[in-house]
């Protein structure tokens, strides 16, 4: 990080003080009230990555986006100082130690036994490997997520017939790309809708049912 960086960010903080004292909306906001503004904050800047490649203008949006979000990240831990819960150093230094601790192969490579990702984060104490989705995913996010965390322990989705879904796929290409799985996607969407079925209710069911069975594989293997 180079000194025009910190003096940015030294400088963003600086304004946000000032606007939290005299201006009328910044002083009543609060953690709630600023929640659901860095959802839709978070969407946009999603939406930015994805028009990235687009045009010229592409990447100035995406670096519009990151400051809002810059700025409202920050803007949480200026509340937490006011209410002295903790303060911006504390929220820096715990992702510094969090991501030393995450990385035993590069910080601590003499003790590194080989652990998984999913693995590592066990030792924080979570009791189970599915502990950081959050409960309020989008369906779809959320089941990429669960597998992905999954796979860390060697669980494997099951189709319904009870065959891995590793060794099953929908898609009519040996080597699918992402809009030959986009258009498969839609139209799947597009064919429960014909049914009467909703997609990200079904897909929420789902995402349930696997959830399930990571339980009762992490409960299996600590009795083992």
């Amino acid at each position: 990080m180079t000194d025009n960086d910190i003096q940015a960010f030294k400088r963003l903080g600086d304004i946000l003080d000032i606007l939290r004292q005299k201006c009328p909306w910044d002083r009543v906001q609060t953690m709630e009230s600023l929640r659901y503004l860095t959802i839709e904050e978070t969407y946009e800047l999603s939406e930015a990555i994805l028009n990235l490649n687009s045009g010229d203008e592409a990447p100035q949006e995406m670096k519009k986006e990151l400051g809002d979000l810059f700025m409202h990240l920050l803007f949480y831990t200026k509340i937490a100082e006011e209410k002295q819960l903790f303060s911006t150093a504390d929220v820096l230094n715990a992702i510094c130690d969090k991501l030393v601790s995450r990385h035993p192969f590069i910080f601590q490579p003499d003790t590194y036994d080989g652990e998984s990702w999913e693995q590592i984060k066990m030792h924080e104490g979570r009791k189970s490997v599915l502990e950081g989705v959050p409960a309020s995913l989008p369906p779809l996010v959320k089941a990429v997520r669960l597998q992905e965390k999954a796979a860390g322990i060697g669980v494997e989705p099951v189709l319904a017939d009870g065959q891995d879904a590793t060794t099953q796929t929908p898609l009519p290409d040996e080597t699918p790309t992402e809009e030959t799985f986009g258009n498969l996607l839609f139209n799947l969407i597009h064919w429960a809708h014909e049914h009467g079925i909703n997609a990200d209710t079904a897909l929420a069911r789902a995402n349930l049912q696997f959830q399930d069975k990571v339980k009762t594989f992490e409960q299996q293997a600590a009795n083992n």
